[in-house]
Formats: C-alpha cells, structure tokens, sequence
C-alpha cells in the first residue's frame, strides 16, 4: 500500500489535480498510467480512493471514487515542546521518528540554552509529511512555530505537564509512574545543555511534574523520542 497526502481534498472534492512535484513523482517514478488508483490522506484521519484520469507528469489529474473518515490510531493526545537541536539532521530524525510512532503536536521552544533559533517550518512539515505516508498513518501531526519556553508554559491547558530536566538535586519520578492512561500530554524536552535552573522553577511552578526518562543522560532529540516511545508503549 502506497499513501499520498493532499490537504486540500475533503468530503465535497470530485476532482483533483496534483502539484508538479506530485505529478512526475506519480507518472515518473511510480509509472501510473490513466485507470490506476491511488489512496490520499487529508491529514485529517480521513482516506480517499481516486483515479487518475490525466496522467500528465506536470499537471496530474484524478477522479475521487470514495473517501471515510478513519478510526483514529490511538486513545490519547500528545504534544511535545523541544528544543531544536544545533544540528538540523538530529532534530529532523526527531521529528520522522515521533511521526511514525505517533504524536499530535510538536512544538519548538527557545530556551536559555538553545543554540539554534531559527526553524525552518516548510522543510520540517514536509519530513513529517513523508513519515505520515511511509507509516500509514491519516492523521498529519501539527508543527507550531518557534516560540519561547516562557510564553509556552504560560499557555494553560488541561493536558498532564511533564518536564524532563537532567538537575539530579530536585526530586523526579519516572514518566512511566506519572502518566495516566488515555489521556492528553504535553512534555518539555530542554536543549543540549538543559533548562536553566530558573525555567525548571518556572515551569514547575506552572504545573509541569518533572520526570526522568531513565538513569542514563539522553542528547535532545533521543529523550524526546524517548518520552513519545514511552507514552506509546503505556497505551499498547
């Protein structure tokens, strides 16, 4: 089964026609021909079924033949608030992984200690956009724009907060004995040189339950795909 991924198809779309780059992937690459079906995903747990009835490589054309609403994949929501990484291939990795694993909402948060600032937005969606299709999966996770640490913890919501800090000194519990099941997380995975003292206050002062992903000290990229592995694994 191959997946595509279209956010503009929905339950009212007849036709569609696919951008350049789609439409020699679709012809080129994958050799479709006018007759052959293809399965699109909205993002938005929705699956369709269409024909192609123009197979140009610049201009493909199909005809949608069915499309349902899917049962969703798992029983609990989960966001998580990272830092990017000083090393762009490291975040990205992050990004893939949790993608087919299975998370709701990421978000990077600029910290004391953050060395890179600036996010590139349109190629980190499309990374996620290819690990959606290559993991089967309907529902696109939304990537939010950069934001500081301070403004993030002070958005209030009803999930369970969770921050992993590497500061041995204050009290911790492991995310396993924490969580509870089924439903809504969020979790704040700090740069390569920690949350400051003062953000860990902060943000336990805002509700967020510091944990420990385990005894070994974990870079970025690798305790945020802990923590969206672990959640998973509580709920399977």
């Amino acid at each position: 089964m191959q997946l595509f991924y279209n956010p503009t198809i929905d339950e009212n779309t007849e036709q569609l026609v696919f951008d350049k780059e789609e439409s020699r992937h679709i012809v080129r690459v994958l050799r479709k021909k006018e007759g052959d079906q293809l399965l699109i995903t909205n993002g938005k747990n929705f699956l369709f079924k269409v024909a192609i009835i123009i197979a140009s490589d610049k201009k493909c054309t199909a005809t949608v033949i069915e499309g349902q609403a899917m049962p969703a994949k798992r029983s609990y929501s989960l966001h998580v608030a990272i830092a990017p990484t000083k090393n762009n291939d490291r975040f990205e990795w992050f990004l893939e992984k949790a993608t087919e694993i299975g998370i709701d909402s990421i978000t990077p948060i600029i910290c004391k200690n953050s060395e890179r600032k600036i996010v590139k937005i349109e190629r980190m969606n499309k990374i996620i956009q290819g690990a959606m299709k290559q993991s089967l999966q309907y529902k696109l996770p939304i990537l939010n724009e950069a934001t500081k640490l301070a403004d993030f913890i002070a958005t209030h919501n009803n999930d369970q907060l969770f921050i992993a800090h590497c500061e041995d000194d204050k009290p911790k519990q492991l995310l396993r004995q924490l969580v509870q099941p089924e439903q809504s997380y969020t979790v704040l995975i700090g740069p390569e040189g920690d949350f400051s003292t003062d953000e860990i206050h902060a943000a336990i002062t805002q509700g967020y339950q510091p944990i420990s992903l385990g005894n070994t000290r974990l870079r970025t990229e690798t305790a945020g795909l802990n923590a969206v592995q672990r959640i998973n694994f509580i709920h399977e």
